[in-house]
């Protein structure tokens, strides 16, 4: 079951903020987008709802050691993130 993402120019000025700030992460950063598009749902991305003013939103972890969110929008196997960074500068 294979998902579109879809970036929007924002985001791929934030991601390449955030590769540029953290360079070890690129990687892992490349390899969550890969499996994002092939299964949002996968257990590694530890996908949840989130709640407030975002709760139209959801989120994954790139990282288990060192937090980094990324919020997106499911429509129609169209996935396409909105932010990423840290989950103080998320949030």
């Amino acid at each position: 079951m294979k998902y579109e993402i879809r970036l929007t120019d924002d985001f791929k000025k934030r991601a390449a903020k955030f590769i540029k700030q953290h360079k070890d992460m690129y990687d892992r950063y490349e390899k969550t987008m890969r499996v994002l598009g092939e299964n949002p749902f996968h257990p590694s991305l530890r996908l949840h709802k989130l709640k407030g003013n975002l709760g139209e939103y959801y989120s994954i972890s790139i990282n288990t050691d060192y937090r980094i969110i990324m919020e997106f929008m499911i429509v129609d196997k169209v996935i396409t993130p909105i932010n990423i960074g840290t989950h103080d500068e998320v949030y």
